[in-house]
């Protein structure tokens, strides 16, 4: 869309623009209108410099619905400062295990909708961020694929993602984890192919969570979803962002994958990332439909690493 309240240049990619000219703290009205029909039309939407608080991060993000979290830190300095490098440290394995690409939330009850993910402190070389577009990702599968993939559902967990990656974090004195996400639930189950609630169209939904597709062996399974994931994430249907201190990013996490990347860990790196709430006529796994979501506070914990 075109709009002389700010200014929009399309990244090269299916998806995707870089917005300046506005001010996201004090964002309203028609603006803010014009903005979200702009983040709807390119799912993923950068703004360079604009240095938001932690308040104004989370109150920017409460713009589009409730939160399944507020900014919590993803970095590796702890409280008291210190830079974890350690490849065994939990923190360490919850960074590298986001470089695999994913959706958020997917292996909890109820899908994530969108994140708002901002900078404060960045290294010198590394750490960008990816994005995907899977709404691009299905449009070009063939007629034969796209059939074949209609009536398929996957299972989403953390166990098996950061299991399978060699990322899975160290078990509290209970026995449990001390991770978002390590719930004791049945995992989700959600189809492949998601329409889109507000655009309509259809998105691939897979990722690293995603395992065990119903009626499937577990190796052909694991074959198949390994085969569309390469497929999907490639040029033109990706973008890194590398980041600069004060940038924000904002998006849709029902079209779009995501990762991290590698950054040198003894250099401190400090971004903070909000979640918004997936809404439940859509959002809900296939089998989770009578699941009450409760707020992130309640579901975390002060203290609970997160993973993407």
């Amino acid at each position: 869309m075109a709009t002389d309240l700010f200014d929009i240049e399309p990244l090269d990619a299916t998806f995707g623009a870089v917005v300046t000219g506005v001010e996201l703290r004090s964002i309203e009205g028609v603006a803010f209108e014009a903005l979200q029909e702009t983040w709807l039309e390119h799912a993923l939407l950068i703004f360079p410099g604009q240095f938001l608080t932690i308040d104004e991060q989370n109150d920017f993000a409460r713009r589009f619905g409730p939160l399944e979290f507020e900014a919590v830190p993803f970095s590796n300095v702890d409280a008291e400062g210190n830079i974890l490098s350690d490849p065994g440290h939990d923190v360490v394995k919850s960074l590298r295990g986001n470089e695999g690409w994913h959706h958020d939330s997917t292996y909890m009850p109820l899908q994530a909708k969108g994140s708002v993910f901002t900078a404060e402190v960045v290294t010198s070389l590394g750490g960008a961020t990816g994005w995907a577009d899977m709404r691009a990702a299905y449009e070009a599968l063939d007629p034969e694929t796209q059939q074949r993939l209609a009536g398929l559902r996957a299972h989403h967990s953390l166990y098996y993602s950061q299991g399978r990656s060699g990322y899975m974090p160290k078990k509290t004195e209970g026995g449990g984890y001390d991770m978002y996400g390590f719930h004791d639930l049945e995992p989700p189950l959600r189809p492949l192919v998601k329409v889109h609630p507000e655009t309509g169209r259809p998105n691939l939904l897979a990722g690293r969570h995603a395992y065990g597709i119903v009626g499937m062996a577990e190796d052909e399974s694991e074959a198949f979803l390994d085969r569309l994931n390469a497929q999907a994430c490639q040029p033109p249907r990706i973008h890194h962002h590398q980041w600069a201190a004060g940038d924000a990013a904002l998006w849709d996490n029902r079209r779009l994958m995501h990762r991290g990347t590698p950054f040198d860990m003894t250099e401190p790196r400090v971004m903070w990332h909000t979640r918004i709430a997936g809404d439940p006529a859509s959002e809900l796994a296939d089998n989770h439909q009578g699941f009450q979501q409760r707020s992130g506070i309640d579901v975390m914990g002060e203290d609970t690493l997160i993973v993407g």
